[in-house]
């Protein structure tokens, strides 16, 4: 069932979204060679209590940390570990922030050292792109599908890597994860999928690969890799549908 917030709800994500949106930008000034994955964690949990928020994450059950961060060809789901970082990783944070009784959930993958001009970067900015254009079709009237066509023509038809099938978007609000599932790919008919309406709030993600689209999931449960070995990224940003446009909550 699709939830849809009051003005007043979503007004509460806006706040809570602004506390995820400056987290975020702090922590990536820190990704440098030589700082660990736990040392972002730690500072992401001390930025958000800090602004008055709680670690959304840490309410997964099983899950005891403010982010997940995946390293290379991890896509998701990455266990903050001690592992420190090296000139050229390409790395990739989510987190959220729970506030009044709602979530926000935000990722951003980046380069550890600074862009190089390589086909990394090139991977790196199609993710972004693809985000911008899949935000862009979130508008009342519009359908799930539209911004899932919008994620998957550049990810794949303009740029030839691989949309992740088994991982999609979502919903977002009183649970971290709602309906409806957004895809970052076409599923059947565009005008058959779930119909954007004002007051919904949804996660829009860009879950892609360098090389292709299988998975595989480490021991620890949480870990999701690429199965051939290669990048795996990740963008996403909490989203308003309004009579006036789609709203980026977590700027």
């Amino acid at each position: 069932m699709i939830k849809i917030k009051t003005p007043q709800e979503v007004e509460i994500m806006r706040v809570g979204g602004k506390m995820l949106g400056d987290t975020m930008w702090e922590v990536l000034k820190e990704v440098k060679p030589g700082v660990s994955e736990i040392e972002l964690d730690a500072l992401a949990e001390k930025l958000i209590r800090q602004k008055g928020g709680e670690p959304g994450f840490m309410k997964v059950q099983g899950y005891k940390h403010a982010t997940c961060i995946s390293t290379n060809d991890v896509v998701v789901h990455g266990i903050p570990s001690n592992y420190k970082l090296k000139d050229g990783d390409v790395i990739g944070i989510d987190c959220g922030v729970y506030l009044r009784g709602f979530h926000t959930d935000m990722s951003e993958t980046v380069r550890v050292g600074g862009e190089k001009g390589d086909e990394v970067d090139k991977f790196l900015k199609i993710g972004k792109e693809a985000l911008k254009a899949g935000i862009k079709q979130a508008i009342v009237g519009n359908h799930v599908g539209d911004i899932s066509r919008a994620i998957q023509g550049i990810v794949e038809a303009r740029s030839g890597y691989s949309v992740v099938r088994t991982l999609v978007g979502h919903g977002v609000g009183k649970e971290l994860h709602e309906d409806p599932e957004i895809p970052g790919y076409v599923q059947g008919r565009i005008e058959k999928s779930p119909l954007l309406k004002e007051g919904m709030v949804i996660a829009i993600e860009v879950i892609y690969n360098m090389g292709g689209p299988d998975l595989t999931l480490d021991d620890d449960g949480w870990t999701i890799r690429t199965k051939d070995g290669s990048l795996g990224g990740l963008f996403e940003r909490t989203v308003a549908i309004t009579k006036t446009g789609p709203q980026i909550l977590t700027p």
